[in-house]
């Protein structure tokens, strides 16, 4: 029995990984996902507070409705402050004419809109000079209080934002991304509804 043996150099084995995209590591998709997250980072630093504020105030329905009568059988509340920090600075005498004004009381209905019913506690100063007070506001209710205190508890709002998916806001060579940051909405968290019809500079276009 003889064996033979040729010459023939032996047919090499092909590669299956050639061609495909190497796939990614472990840094380098760390390194994507940070430089995603600073490139929202950075997004949100360019909103400024105008642009912010632009945004339409998202409108819901009063949790309290009461009818002209049962507001004029309503027991009268006037809030004073719980507590008073006076103040080591003078009052400018310029702002006179607007504190009188502000200190006014008028007649309004607070709202919780995170914890309903829960009473709003916040503190007021509106001027350099005063004293700073802590009020203890009750909700739901017809109450009396100065008008610098309902303004305040009026601005209590926050802004909702969300990703615009149709934006493409970047690419590397991972792929494109999209998601452009935009203020939705400008949503209260506390809220103050005028109950008398006496017209006033309060609050904008609600009246008094």
């Amino acid at each position: 029995m003889s064996v033979s043996v040729t010459d023939q150099a032996p047919v090499p084995v092909a590669n299956k990984q050639r061609g495909r995209p190497k796939a990614p590591t472990v840094e380098s998709e760390m390194d994507r996902l940070a430089k995603k997250f600073e490139e929202y980072d950075q997004k949100l630093k360019e909103l400024t507070l105008d642009q912010m504020n632009k945004a339409p105030k998202l409108e819901t329905e009063p949790q309290t409705q009461l009818s002209q009568n049962q507001i004029a059988k309503a027991k009268d509340i006037y809030l004073k402050p719980v507590k008073s920090i006076g103040s080591v600075e003078n009052f400018n005498e310029r702002f006179r004419e607007k504190w009188e004004h502000s200190k006014e009381y008028v007649q309004f209905i607070a709202e919780n809109k995170e914890m309903i019913g829960e009473a709003i506690e916040v503190w007021t100063k509106p001027y350099p000079g005063l004293p700073a007070e802590f009020w203890q506001v009750p909700t739901n209710k017809p109450i009396w209080g100065p008008r610098h205190l309902a303004e305040q508890i009026s601005r209590c709002n926050y802004h909702r934002l969300i990703s615009q998916e149709s934006t493409i806001v970047s690419a590397d060579g991972f792929g494109t991304y999209h998601g452009s940051i935009v203020v939705d909405n400008t949503v209260s968290r506390l809220e103050v509804n005028p109950v008398s019809q006496k017209k006033t500079v309060f609050l904008g276009s609600k009246t008094f």
